[in-house]
């Protein structure tokens, strides 16, 4: 394995980034890590660490700087389109300096996602059936069954001690600002609020899932994401949830059968800032479907979506879920599985009445290509999938595997209709050369995260 020069920004806020540090370095590899926050020296407890304490106007010429000084070979970064994440990019795309982005994977509950350059817009996986069907017989067949379990109360205590912590020692970082849209205090005020009420709310959506299920009328769904989710910031033409909303409820309204239902279910983790029930009731009533618009706060989404007559979305991982169950799916935004066959490419007002459901081997070649090449299993709370991941992360990012990966994949992707051409310009680096347990309740939660 040829000596590297990795340089890690922003990561998931686990131990990922720092244990996959140690095991780069122990194979011989040079390990840099800025840290931009309190929270980043809290999740990189190793050497090798750099606390950016400047301002936003200066981190372009310090990054390139550092880039060139360390003979960086490659940056590596959880959420592509952050600020600082941007700029760097940029930078290294200028000294040809190789580009992983990671994320939780496509292939949910224990996959993550490691890919080269970016993902959504920026990926580089097939968009069209042909690429898909070649990648799949070039890839290994894929189990897709769990294997990992991963810890949502480690999350969520990690998650609250990273927000906070960086809030109240930002003095330590002046320069920082965060991609977060609510300030940390009253999300968590927001969301603890609504988790005291989740066994209620969810008693409630479960029985009005229950009531479509033992009803006539046909329903749709729409699985809502939250506002800082970058997928639907950057990667759709949207600049928020009210305006999605708007014009899935509109379409509905007049080219729906008018029998149907629409059901708008939040996301679990959604801070609850926004009175979305007051939103989306008010937005309906404007439109002319008082009563044929549902908003479910909780509630069982397997459930939900068994006979569903179809699901649309922004481009929430919600419809790699509908597509393996084999429900007419379509993204209004800029998605890794909206490709003929897999979504309707149609018009949206045309979807209520058209759609067909996913070709069941498109989509069986669709997950088997993923899983051969963008995802690896593991998780990034909990071992040994933690484990697991890192030791796969390692083998990947061996400049030779990196060089295999591409030459199996496609150009970097074309800007996509669907998401605003700015935030989807390829800006991404060119090729180079070369508490374990909280209680049930909480546990149980991390299932109904899975694909929102």
């Amino acid at each position: 394995m040829a000596k590297q020069c990795f340089l890690f920004l922003q990561g998931p806020i686990s131990t990922f980034f720092s244990r996959l540090g140690d095991a780069l370095s122990a194979e011989g590899h040079r390990v840099i890590r800025v840290n931009l926050c309190f929270g980043d020296w809290l999740m990189w407890r190793r050497a090798g660490a750099i606390s950016y304490r400047g301002s936003f106007e200066h981190w372009p010429a310090f990054i390139e700087d550092l880039m060139e000084r360390e003979k960086v070979t490659d940056l590596v970064l959880l959420a592509e389109q952050r600020p600082f994440h941007r700029v760097a990019i940029a930078a290294a795309a200028k000294k040809n300096i190789r580009v992983t982005a990671t994320d939780f994977g496509y292939l949910r509950p224990d996959w993550i996602t490691l890919e080269p350059d970016g993902l959504s817009a920026l990926s580089r996986f097939p968009r069209t059936p042909e690429g898909i069907r070649r990648l799949a017989r070039a890839v290994p067949a894929a189990d897709l069954s769990p294997i990992y379990a991963d810890s949502f109360p480690r999350q969520a205590v990690l998650e609250v001690a990273y927000n906070i912590l960086s809030w109240l020692l930002w003095f330590l970082y002046p320069g920082f600002r965060s991609h977060q849209i609510h300030h940390p205090v009253v999300n968590y005020i927001s969301t603890g609020l609504r988790l005291l009420m989740r066994r209620r709310r969810s008693a409630s959506a479960d029985g009005e899932i229950a009531a479509l299920h033992e009803g006539t009328r046909p329903w749709f769904v729409f699985p809502m994401q939250m506002e800082v989710d970058y997928s639907l910031r950057a990667y759709s033409t949207f600049p928020d949830g009210v305006a999605a909303l708007e014009t899935v409820i509109t379409s509905f309204a007049r080219h729906a059968p008018r029998d149907a239902v629409l059901v708008a279910k939040l996301h679990p983790l959604d801070p609850g800032v926004r009175r979305w029930k007051r939103i989306i009731e008010g937005i309906a009533a404007a439109k002319g479907a008082a009563g044929r618009v549902k908003f479910l706060d909780g509630g069982n989404l397997e459930r939900l979506l068994e006979g569903a007559r179809g699901v649309v979305m922004v481009n929430s991982t919600v419809g790699i879920w509908s597509i393996r169950a084999g429900i007419p799916t379509m993204a209004l935004g800029a998605a890794i599985f909206d490709v003929p066959g897999l979504a309707w490419n149609g018009t949206l007002d045309a979807f209520w009445q058209k759609s067909p459901p996913p070709d069941p081997a498109l989509a069986e070649a669709f997950f088997q290509a993923l899983a051969g090449t963008i995802q690896m299993r593991g998780v990034y709370y909990r071992d040994p999938g933690l484990q697991v991941a890192v030791t796969e992360a390692v083998k990947r990012l061996d400049a030779k595997a990196q060089q295999r990966l591409l030459a199996m994949l496609e150009p970097r992707a074309m800007p996509n209709a669907k998401a605003p051409r700015a935030a989807i310009v390829p800006f991404a680096a060119p090729v180079a050369a070369e508490t374990e347990e909280l209680d049930a309740e909480a546990e149980a939660m991390s299932a109904e995260t899975l694909f929102q």
